[in-house]
């Protein structure tokens, strides 16, 4: 991923995450799978959202050693978890809203 595209997408302490992961695991491309982690959450959280979330509004975290990620979204007081997985150098990632939220008619930003 080329740095103005990394920029674009992370969040400083989300580029601090992410070089810290790079040192524990460098065959992992960690900017893809993050890219791919914040398309999911925005994808879970687009059902009754009156604005399309943005890059900036979720800080993503990994686990390398439990295959999870968490985000934490600006605008509510909400963190979801997901799933991740690399499979032949495919970053692979799943996340959605708690049932409680889902219920809720416009209950994100």
């Amino acid at each position: 991923m080329s740095p103005a595209v990394r920029r674009g997408i992370t969040s400083p302490s989300e580029r601090a995450h992410l070089d810290r992961l790079h040192a524990v695991r460098p065959g992992t491309h960690w900017d893809r799978l993050l890219f791919s982690a914040k398309e999911f959450v925005y994808k879970a959280c687009s059902s009754g959202t009156p604005r399309a979330l943005r890059f900036e509004d979720a800080d993503v975290t990994f686990s390398p050693e439990t295959g999870t990620f968490t985000a934490h979204l600006a605008a509510e007081p909400l963190v979801l978890t997901g799933r991740w997985l690399v499979f032949d150098g495919i970053p692979l990632t799943a996340t959605a809203l708690p049932a409680t939220v889902a219920s809720r008619p416009h209950s994100i930003f």
